[in-house]
């Protein structure tokens, strides 16, 4: 029997999976149609289900291939309906400026179980920065 919190796992991999392989359909299956997303780039927020769609597909192609995703720390906790979630990606690829570039972001997702299937429905993305110079932290992997 699946438990919520496998259920919850099963959904972030396949979300995991469908950006690595820069398919979209399968990545916006696991979106609600009122998603909003917080991401590092302008406009920051992005709402609904088109949006969230069009800063995905400008991520893809920011990409010379496939996009690297190493999840770390990954934690999921569920309350009847709805649940979060929060993980470290290492973020990396081949970029179409032709760098070869490796980033650390953290991501915290809400779903929500809405017809018997959990759902993202908010999403926030942000850059650990070095507060020397405040600039993206490109730091050691550890």
């Amino acid at each position: 029997m699946r438990t919520n919190e496998s259920e919850i796992t099963a959904s972030w991999e396949r979300r995991i999976e469908a950006c690595r392989d820069k398919d979209i359909d399968r990545l916006m299956a696991c979106y609600s149609p009122a998603i909003v997303y917080y991401d590092v780039i302008p406009p920051l927020r992005f709402a609904g289900f088109e949006e969230v769609r069009g800063n995905f597909l400008r991520w893809f192609g920011e990409y010379d291939g496939p996009i690297g995703l190493e999840t770390r720390d990954a934690t999921a906790a569920v309350s009847g309906d709805v649940a979060f979630a929060h993980m470290l990606h290492l973020d990396s690829g081949k970029r179409t400026n032709g760098l070869d570039l490796a980033i650390w972001v953290r991501s915290t997702v809400c779903f929500r179980r809405l017809a018997d299937r959990w759902l993202i429905t908010h999403e926030h993305v942000s850059l650990p920065i070095n507060p020397e110079n405040l600039q993206a932290w490109f730091g050691p992997e550890e």
